[in-house]
């Protein structure tokens, strides 16, 4: 496992107070993620605040990938790095990103991925990519699904229980292999918005 960022834990120390007045954070699930060990964190994604809010609610250091363009501004770019974050070009394949992310996990370390490859405005799920599935694969890592949800004024950031390889359906690999995890992936995450939907709603009926 990396040794532990004190730049990482400092800047999510200091930050959380902030967040949390704004965003009136949630965490559910918590017990999910190992203290230890290398996992996926697969979530969905609305907000550009999403990598730091959530790995504020875990022990462990999240660490992930970014869009390249963050990386064009000097001081952003030096920042995110320090925070382990990884440059990842969104659109075209970018085995570079991948090869970098699979020695994370084989080290042992806690990675993220927002799995539809890009921002929803509304909240609602898009189709997922399979850059996750792909990684899941190649290194034999159990992925975690992560739901974050807006309920009033609470943000929810909910962590599933993890998804063996043999639950995502690999065999052999493959393109449709690929797509098949990405797709029970998603519904793992979809599962846990219901869960929290409903659960919202028995405490305000």
């Amino acid at each position: 496992m990396k040794k532990r960022n004190h730049f990482y834990f400092f800047w999510r120390g200091l930050l959380k107070p902030f967040f949390q007045l704004k965003f009136h954070m949630k965490y559910i699930g918590v017990e999910n993620v190992p203290e230890e060990g290398a996992y996926i964190l697969a979530s969905n994604h609305t907000h550009a605040a999403d990598p730091i809010i959530m790995g504020m609610g875990l022990k462990r250091q999240v660490m992930f990938m970014a869009k390249e363009e963050l990386f064009k501004n000097k001081f952003v770019g030096w920042f995110i790095r320090k925070l382990d974050a990884f440059p990842v070009s969104r659109g075209k394949a970018d085995t570079g990103s991948i090869k970098h992310f699979e020695k994370v996990l084989k080290e042992g370390n806690l990675m993220g991925i927002f799995i539809e490859g890009t921002r929803s405005k509304d909240g609602s799920f898009l189709p997922p990519k399979n850059g996750c599935s792909l990684i899941a694969y190649d290194t034999k890592t159990p992925v975690i699904p992560v739901c974050h949800t807006k309920i009033g004024s609470r943000l929810y950031f909910h962590f599933g229980k993890p998804i063996s390889l043999e639950e995502m359906g690999f065999d052999k690999g493959g393109a449709r292999e690929f797509r098949n995890a990405s797709r029970v992936i998603m519904d793992h995450i979809k599962a846990i918005r219901e869960e929290d939907l409903a659960s919202a709603g028995e405490q305000n009926g």
